[in-house]
């Protein structure tokens, strides 16, 4: 009786950690649905809006400018951001705010790409913290999921002029 049920238990502890690595592994790779929050994607993303984000394309380095990217956040590697690419390595991107007089560029340097939320008067983006390593990028959300009436791609920048093609 004791030798059944202990078979049984070992059973079940080598199926969970069997699924529980498959899970791991379709999470880490392949992608999962997150929830958005703050107002710095808007009106792109709103708050609590649900997303389902792509893992594939950071690990094949197929991220470009105008993807809408999952990051852990330089400022707090507890939690991650959503932002969007505005320039890749080598790109000049513009550094100041959209209200400077003065504009002031810089390049990005290798391995890294720019970040900025689509909500530029309310985002803490690449112009506060600067150029993120690459190594950083979670994943890139490709679908939004919720709310049913938005189901679907997402729409592009509506800061298109601030990608800059020198």
């Amino acid at each position: 009786m004791l030798r059944h049920a202990l078979g049984k238990t070992c059973r079940f502890l080598g199926y969970t950690v069997q699924y529980g690595c498959m899970a791991h592994c379709a999470f880490e790779y392949l992608g999962g649905v997150v929830v958005c929050s703050g107002p710095s994607m808007e009106p792109t993303i709103q708050n609590s809006d649900v997303v389902f984000s792509e893992n594939l394309s950071r690990h094949f380095y197929c991220i470009r400018k105008g993807d809408i990217v999952i990051v852990k956040s330089p400022n707090d590697p507890k939690s991650n951001i959503c932002k969007r690419v505005i320039g890749l390595e080598g790109d000049k991107v513009c550094t100041s705010n959209p209200s400077d007089f003065l504009k002031s560029h810089s390049y990005v340097p290798k391995g890294h790409v720019w970040l900025e939320g689509d909500n530029l008067r309310n985002s803490t983006d690449s112009r506060c913290y600067g150029p993120v390593p690459y190594g950083l990028i979670r994943g890139r959300i490709c679908l939004k999921l919720w709310p049913l009436n938005d189901f679907g791609f997402l729409r592009a920048s509506p800061n298109g002029h601030r990608f800059l093609d020198d």
